[in-house]
């Protein structure tokens, strides 16, 4: 039987005393371009939509409605970490600083529910970490939806600075026909170059010498 996200956690924390409960998630750690992009959504209890779950499960329209809707109704901040950050700290920690950014950006938060089995450390809140909280979290869910279409439509705005890789279609996730443009192409300004598909085609041609 498929998990069905619901609002138990976020019911939770506010009978412990929170009063702004947030759900947290990222999206983007696995493309070799482009940033990673983290949303912070805190739910009106009173006012829940149906069809909450991961985004990834979801349609590409029942995301954008579901974004739509969210924005309008709840109260969502997103937030990046730059390819140059990625670079500089690794993907793990600028996830996590994408995180730590839509939360402090929210605003009003003095709990957050986030997506994962690790706790960004600069949060501004104290948190609870939810393994595969996009599928039993409803915040979570929601943050995940909203992150999704915001970093898709990032990468639909990129691939018309840069065409030829598809990112329109594969978001920058290293497909066959993004990993064929690479090597046809060549590496991007928006390429993540300590990402190995990446950094093997800058260092192709350069040996080390003993």
């Amino acid at each position: 039987m498929a998990v069905v996200a619901d609002f138990s956690f976020e019911t939770e924390a506010l009978a412990s005393g929170a009063v702004f409960v947030a759900g947290v998630d990222e999206v983007g750690r696995g493309p070799i371009a482009g940033p990673v992009t983290a949303a912070a959504v805190r739910l009106d209890p009173g006012r829940i939509p149906e069809g909450l779950r991961d985004s990834k499960a979801m349609t590409q329209a029942a995301r954008e409605r579901l974004a739509a809707w969210l924005w309008e109704n709840a109260a969502v901040c997103v937030a990046h970490a730059t390819v140059e950050e990625i670079d500089e700290i690794n993907i793990l920690r600028a996830s996590h600083l994408a995180m730590e950014r839509a939360v402090a950006g929210l605003g009003q938060v003095d709990f957050a529910l986030v997506d994962g089995n690790l706790l960004p450390p600069g949060l501004s809140c104290p948190a609870q970490a939810l393994v595969k909280g996009d599928a039993r979290c409803q915040s979570i869910a929601a943050a995940s939806i909203v992150a999704k279409v915001a970093r898709d439509r990032i990468m639909v705005d990129l691939a018309q600075q840069f065409p030829g890789y598809g990112w329109e279609r594969n978001a920058g996730y290293p497909t066959k026909a993004h990993l064929g443009a690479l090597l046809d192409l060549g590496v991007t300004p928006v390429h993540r170059r300590s990402f190995r598909p990446v950094h093997n085609i800058l260092y192709q041609d350069k040996s080390v010498t003993p």
